[in-house]
């Protein structure tokens, strides 16, 4: 389908982006790898007034250390992600993540900040940000915002971001010494998961002393299954991290449609738990 008309702009400079959308209000929509908001326009399910493309932006692209902190600017795409030996090294959740997302092509043109900015909660990258407890930057007329990852996500395709902010980087603190994987269910390959478990697991003398895990596609926003992060503590063997992971769909509220029940995908979120907790712990 042809997309509804539009005006059109190209900031060259995150202050010259900012006042386009302060100055367009509500009715802006940032173009960013266009891979979310190319298929709404054309299937006519947005209506924005004014396209703001920040493709021509470079200081949002890029990853670099700080002090502990790995940063990944918003336009930065996930190929280049994939790539990076700072990125597998310090957040190889992310990295496990992203290799899975859609097919090549998509992941030469989208981006890490346009991904958690669409906020599709069936997305892979939105559950591995909070699980990661990374931070994101939004910059808007009365400067710079730390959002934790945890308050970014407000409901589906929502997040905290304001109509008059721009996202420009994600900070996400090295895990090096995590053990981590990603696990998701997809009818077909390259599409949606059905349902995805990111686990993060850190040990010490054989227990678990730490768990993070994001689901996917577990109710309007990625989620964290807080009861099995708690239950995993001191887990030793694969017998005990399956009791944990009767717990992961608690407390979530997955939606029904073609794909799947919610019961079916609660019982998913539980299969995929023990499967990713394993993998993680190095225990399966």
């Amino acid at each position: 389908m042809i997309p509804p008309a539009f005006a059109y702009a190209r900031p060259t400079s995150v202050d010259e982006a900012v006042r386009t959308l302060a100055d367009a209000g509500e009715d802006a929509k940032v173009l960013a790898g266009g891979q979310s908001l190319l298929p709404l326009l054309r299937l006519r399910l947005a209506f924005p007034e004014l396209v703001v493309d920040v493709g021509r932006i470079p200081e949002l692209r890029g990853i670099r250390e700080d002090e502990g902190t790995l940063v990944i600017g918003a336009m930065t795409t996930h190929h280049d992600v994939l790539r990076d030996p700072r990125v597998r090294r310090h957040a190889g959740l992310l990295a496990a993540a992203t290799a899975t997302v859609a097919d090549p092509a998509v992941r030469h043109r989208g981006t890490l900040g346009g991904s958690l900015a669409h906020a599709d909660p069936a997305g892979d990258l939105p559950a591995v940000i909070l699980a990661l407890d990374a931070t994101l930057l939004a910059v808007g007329p009365q400067g710079a915002r730390a959002i934790p990852a945890r308050e970014f996500f407000v409901d589906y395709l929502q997040t905290a971001l304001r109509p008059d902010e721009l996202l420009v980087e994600v900070r996400i603190p090295t895990a090096d010494d995590w053990g981590f994987h990603y696990e998701k269910f997809q009818r077909v390959a390259q599409a949606w998961a059905v349902v995805g478990v990111a686990a993060l697991v850190r040990r010490d003398n054989g227990h678990i002393a730490q768990a993070r895990i994001g689901l996917t596609n577990m109710g309007p926003t990625p989620l964290r299954a807080a009861a099995t992060e708690e239950t995993l503590f001191g887990a030793a063997d694969a017998g005990a991290v399956a009791r944990a992971a009767e717990a992961a769909a608690d407390g979530t509220r997955p939606s029904a449609d073609p794909s799947g029940s919610p019961a079916y995908r609660a019982h998913l979120a539980r299969v995929l738990t023990r499967r990713a907790v394993l993998a993680a712990a190095g225990l399966g």
